[in-house]
């Protein structure tokens, strides 16, 4: 169990590494309401728990400068792989080999706070990110361009949309310099005009050949950007191959699995 990281040395090295990879979850068994009744069953032992398997013995290859989509339904295991690549989970069980740098785009505006302008959330995030004060100034003019929220940016965030959160979010979580790019479910923030100005920046880490790793239920999304897809079913891999043979049978099962449940909710 580990994760080991190094830097890449050529373009058709391996950059990620997983041999199987298993993440497993503890729960309670029984539902507990408050955090009192929690540590009273604590301390009388009382707290049983079950155990769920998030990942189960995953082991895939990817290679700098490759752009792979995961798939899958709600539960698959799709986000906690991007996690163990990320190093925010550790396996429970097999290795983990990471070589290059990483940068994890998980969950747009999770860290900025309503009460500050866009302006100073921008500068907010720079710091979690460990960038200087600066730094940020100098990305300051991209990054307002790239948003595209005009004179809001000195306006509080509690006044912003949702789509101009999200896109100020996206300028910053893609405004980085890595070897290894993790995206997870935000590639449909804001409107058309934005989208496409989010695919074009995808589009640039791909020519200077940054390896992409791209979780979406936007099945066109991943059949546009990847040449390669995994198919993660109950925490396994089903399928890694080419995304138009995967995705047609992707859709053909889950064209299936919806007709089975409306059949039954039908009696």
């Amino acid at each position: 169990m580990g994760i080991a990281m190094q830097n890449p040395e050529h373009h058709e090295a391996t950059v990620i590494q997983l041999d199987n990879a298993s993440v497993r979850y503890r729960m309670l068994q029984e539902r507990v309401t408050t955090f009192k009744e929690y540590a009273l069953r604590w301390l009388r032992g009382r707290n049983t728990y079950t155990h769920f398997w998030a990942l189960r013995n995953v082991s895939l290859s990817i290679k700098q400068g490759e752009t792979v989509g995961i798939i899958g339904a709600n539960g698959a295991g799709k986000s906690t792989v991007l996690k163990v690549i990320a190093n925010i989970l550790l396996p429970t069980e097999g290795k983990v080999q990471i070589r290059g740098s990483v940068a994890p785009i998980l969950e747009l505006g999770s860290v900025f706070d309503p009460e500050l302008t866009g302006r100073e959330n921008i500068y907010l995030n720079g710091a979690m990110l460990g960038h200087s004060r600066r730094v940020m100034e100098k990305k300051l003019d991209s990054l307002i361009e790239f948003a595209g929220i005009g004179n809001f940016m000195d306006a509080p965030l509690r006044n912003y949309s949702d789509g101009m959160v999200a896109r100020l979010a996206f300028a910053i979580a893609t405004d980085v310099d890595a070897d290894i790019l993790l995206i997870d479910e935000i590639l449909a923030v804001g409107d058309k005009d934005f989208q496409l100005k989010c695919f074009a920046r995808i589009a640039t880490f791909k020519d200077v050949g940054t390896t992409l790793v791209i979780v979406s239920h936007d099945l066109g999304q991943i059949e546009r950007l990847c040449r390669r897809v995994i198919w993660l079913e109950h925490g396994r891999i089903r399928e890694d191959g080419s995304p138009k043979e995967i995705l047609a049978r992707y859709m053909q099962e889950s064209a299936h699995t919806l007709l089975d449940r409306t059949q039954v909710d039908l009696g």
